[in-house]
């Protein structure tokens, strides 16, 4: 199949690793002209790499005016930040959100609301945000992941009505447990804190997945490539999993 991605252009945050550069990769490979953004400065591939970290509250601006100096108005954005620690609801602090929302929910919407104007002129534009199957379960020990992405998911649901018309669409893909060094980092996490092996911690998530494995990166950038797509165009407002069958609900 055809992706009609030529000539579109994607701007993917949090790209040098993990899910943000698979996406990176697959919108490259379908023809896509791709900014990437990160910490680091290697990238993966792309037309323009910025280095930015969207922890610091100016960076969001800076990559606004770094795209608009260079003539780029990006058809395809792609919002996904770093997850943050572990925690408990019961002790976690407003201050604890604070230290998170900047890159999980500000910088997002500061980034989304800039190209959307020229999206909706346009006729054409796709926003995708990168969540969790925490939104339909949420997940022991990731109070903070729970709740941040909850509310960036309920902001694009409220965003997908209102401009659906104008040719734009906001769809959150929701990961279960892929094969990225955050995985490895949560399972070593939960490892630690329960006196067992990391490696017995993947065993027993791998046991609860029905497809019985994690999932592969490329996997999980390839159903992004479709959604940012002209052939997507009448998906909108949806959060799809990609979770190998393990969250109970649909």
């Amino acid at each position: 199949m055809d992706l009609q991605l030529d000539g579109k252009t994607a701007l993917v945050l949090g790209a040098s690793k993990g899910l943000g550069r698979a996406i990176a990769v697959a919108l490259a490979d379908e023809g896509a002209q791709v900014i990437t953004v990160a910490r680091s400065a290697a990238a993966p591939v792309g037309l323009v790499h910025i280095t930015a970290d969207l922890d610091d509250p100016a960076a969001p601006q800076a990559i606004i005016d770094h795209l608009r100096g260079a003539g780029h108005s990006p058809d395809i954005l792609v919002l996904n930040a770093g997850g943050p620690p572990m925690g408990p609801a019961a002790t976690t602090t407003p201050d604890d959100f604070g230290a998170v929302m900047g890159r999980m929910f500000n910088a997002q919407l500061a980034l989304a609301q800039a190209f959307l104007p020229d999206m909706r002129a346009r006729g054409f534009g796709r926003i995708l945000a990168v969540a969790s199957t925490s939104l339909v379960t949420p997940i022991p020990g990731l109070v903070l992941s729970n709740a941040v992405r909850a509310m960036l998911a309920s902001w694009c649901k409220t965003l997908a009505a209102e401009v659906a018309a104008d040719g734009v669409t906001v769809n959150l893909l929701l990961p279960g447990q892929i094969a990225t060094d955050r995985l490895k980092g949560l399972h070593a996490a939960m490892a630690a804190g329960s006196g067992i092996a990391a490696d017995q911690v993947t065993a027993r998530s791998i046991a609860a997945i029905p497809a019985g494995r994690l999932g592969r990166p490329e996997e999980f950038g390839d159903i992004a490539a479709f959604l940012a797509s002209p052939r997507a165009g009448f998906i909108t407002g949806s959060a799809i999993k990609v979770d190998g069958g393990q969250t109970p609900t649909l």
